[in-house]
């Protein structure tokens, strides 16, 4: 059995039984979910690649099949064929008589107690287990339906996929949240954002994105904040602050008809049964100023020209039902490659799009600035040394046009778009400051 081709052993997947005939013989390989003892029946859940489908293990039907199945222990690899019946009782109204059952690879006593259920922590302890359960199956189905749409989207508009280095030489977002680590005989940083290498790029193929990760060392502890994640970034020349904020709600009113129309049953199990609102309105847009406004008239103690904290966010979207934009940030508070308001200098054309009721930012963007001039003097004015950023300045005295692009957290959207406590659930194997293992 050890030098077997299971694939070539399989004839139908866990989701093919539902359409199938009543008595049709399948084989099926997969592991054992959950176990079940009867009298003389053994009822498992077989997952596979697409989901679940229940076996019957009968005495009446193999006494040997039957003896193996009462000892398995779950999560155990298995192959089994047998004959498709039809019981309402059943999941889907199916289920599989087994008269075969093979053992693929035997597993060890589950090490998921109930005390281990009740504690985040441990969860996330045996993360390299806990995924096999059904939500963390289908959080993470779903993130890859976030990631697939927006390829989908960007794809169908014109952008061409690039990938970005991971080290780099000087800091996109702040150098305060760099991870700063050996490179041979110098040091180099995890990259905080592709965003300068798209705009080299924007030159060639006009418009460009990348899906990849990036990395800040910030020490925070919030729902929100993961010291790895997955980026979706795009730039495009020629564009405004406005044709960006455009470009940005197309997407996300993309993603979630494409969830809806290809990631379903997923949605469905998160949501309870729910399918993903669809918003037909255009999102709002409120200038800084008046998201201050808000936020002093909810009691919070906040000055204009400080940037919103988490506390902030989660005020703020709370007054909206539909995912809004933020614009016109102070200088003080965006990166130095924003591009100031031509009829206000003390703000930037930017923005960030957040996510309604209570769930905060889940885009950041804006207009850079395609001067070289300029860009040299807002450089200077951050008290930043303008040769870090050589090739990053000389692009701009090559032909680079006006140019917009934002950056997009794949755990925060999913975190707002399936109710998940914190973006570590949306993610593989999380890194937090506190959390590096598994």
């Amino acid at each position: 059995m050890e030098n077997m081709s299971w694939i070539n052993y399989r004839t139908a997947y866990s989701k093919d039984i539902y359409g199938k005939s009543e008595n049709e013989e399948v084989k099926l390989i997969g592991w054992v979910a959950f176990k079940r003892v009867h009298k003389d029946k053994v009822f498992i859940q077989l997952r596979d690649r697409y989901g679940y489908v229940q076996l019957v293990v009968s005495r009446e039907y193999s006494e040997n099949a039957y003896k193996l199945a009462k000892r398995l222990n779950i999560e155990s690899a298995i192959a089994v064929s047998g004959i498709i019946v039809s019981d309402e009782r059943a999941p889907g109204g199916k289920e599989v008589h087994i008269k075969e059952l093979i053992v693929i690879a035997e597993a060890d006593v589950w090490p998921i107690t109930k005390d281990v259920l009740k504690s985040p922590e441990t969860m996330f302890d045996y993360r390299h287990l806990t995924m096999r359960g059904p939500r963390s199956r289908s959080i993470l189905l779903a993130r890859e339906g976030i990631i697939l749409g927006a390829i989908d989207y960007f794809t169908r508009n014109g952008y061409v996929l690039i990938t970005a280095p991971t080290f780099i030489t000087a800091a996109v977002e702040g150098g305060a949240t760099l991870f700063k680590l050996k490179y041979f005989d110098r040091f180099a940083y995890l990259t905080q954002s592709s965003q300068f290498y798209e705009e080299a790029a924007i030159c060639v193929f006009e418009k460009v994105f990348v899906v990849q990760p990036s990395f800040r060392a910030e020490k925070s502890r919030t729902r929100k904040h993961l010291t790895e994640f997955l980026h979706i970034e795009a730039e495009a020349a020629f564009l405004t602050h406005d044709d960006i904020m455009n470009v940005e709600e197309e997407l996300v009113k993309h993603i979630i008809s494409f969830l809806n129309e290809n990631y379903e049953k997923e949605v469905r199990y998160l949501l309870n049964g729910s399918l993903l609102k669809e918003y037909e309105d255009r999102f709002p847009r409120i200038k800084y100023d008046e998201a201050i406004s808000i936020l002093q008239s909810k009691g919070v103690n906040i000055e204009w020209g400080d940037d919103f904290g988490s506390d902030e966010e989660r005020i703020l979207s709370n007054e909206f039902d539909i995912p809004f934009f933020v614009t016109h940030f102070p200088v003080s508070t965006r990166s130095f490659y924003h591009m100031n308001d031509p009829n206000n200098n003390e703000v930037t054309l930017s923005s960030d799009l957040m996510a309604p009721e209570g769930y905060g930012e889940i885009t950041s963007g804006g207009q850079r600035i395609h001067r070289y001039e300029d860009l040299v003097r807002k450089i200077r004015d951050f008290g930043l040394n303008p040769e870090d950023y050589g090739w990053y300045l000389e692009i701009r005295r090559y032909g680079m046009p006006p140019h917009s692009g934002f950056g997009m957290g794949v755990e925060r959207v999913a975190r707002w778009l399936f109710r998940l406590p914190h973006v570590r659930d949306a993610t593989l194997f999380p890194r937090t400051p506190s959390r590096i293992y598994p």
